[in-house]
């Protein structure tokens, strides 16, 4: 009887530890899994805001390294007046290369409607002619065969429009598509689209920049107060504007 009674014993011991050594064990398991929160589209989701604040830059020429943009890891606060310690303004901008016009704050700007300039301006998605390997293939049709959506067009203008004004105005005339949203941090329009060809659509470093008189403005398109006689282009870059004479640095020619 005894005998029978430490055999029961021991068998319920033996079945307490196998129950403590799965619950430890899938404790561990539990461990290596992703965050409940953190689901498939949750990651995604989170790279395409990477994505978007890169192409974001370019457009802006502004440098991805810098530690003072918002929101980048070490990197400091984003101010609402002044400039912050990396010398750039409330709006992350570098200062603007010495005999450059200075960046003018939509807000600040009254447009006289009254009078008319002229300016010349372009759209070129020549770049992606090399590159149509990278191309999204349903987006293919849309690159016109010569690269050119828009050749160069004298457009009038009123005193105080920004490119972005004139950008507007002529796919209207023209009947191109083009969207854009407004970025807060840099205080201007983000030119996401134009004639159905977005940011991305020809690899990561893809997307739409601006130069105008052969410089590539370190800020938004907003911000660029068009003068009497400019010449505006907007090219498409594949290469995060190497291939465009662009880059990250203010002045490229």
């Amino acid at each position: 009887m005894e005998r029978t009674w430490k055999k029961t014993l021991a068998a319920g011991i033996a079945a307490v530890v196998i129950v403590v050594a799965l619950v430890l064990v899938g404790g561990k398991l539990t461990d290596h899994t992703a965050p409940a929160d953190q689901t498939p589209s949750s990651v995604q989701q989170t790279n395409d805001d990477h994505q978007q604040k890169d192409a974001e830059r370019l457009q802006n020429a502004t440098d991805p390294n810098d530690p003072s943009i918002v929101g980048e890891t070490g990197g400091s606060d984003h101010t609402t007046s002044g400039a912050n310690s990396g010398g750039q303004d409330q709006y992350n901008t570098d200062p603007v290369p010495e005999g450059r016009p200075e960046p003018v704050e939509p807000d600040n700007v009254e447009v006289d409607t009254d009078t008319s300039l002229t300016c010349t301006i372009s759209i070129s998605c020549a770049t992606i002619l090399d590159n149509m390997e990278l191309c999204a293939e349903n987006k293919r049709p849309l690159v016109p065969s010569d690269g050119v959506i828009l050749p160069a067009t004298t457009v009038t203008f009123s005193p105080g429009e920004s490119v972005y004004d004139v950008l507007q105005q002529v796919c209207r005339d023209y009947g191109i598509h083009m969207e854009s949203e407004f970025t807060p941090m840099y205080n201007s329009a983000y030119i996401q689209g134009i004639n159905n060809l977005y940011e991305f659509d020809v690899g990561n470093e893809s997307g739409w920049m601006y130069k105008v008189n052969g410089w590539f403005p370190n800020y938004g398109c907003s911000r660029y107060q068009v003068e009497d006689g400019d010449v505006i282009c907007w090219v498409y870059t594949c290469d995060l504007g190497e291939d465009v004479g662009g880059g990250y640095a203010a002045g490229g020619e």
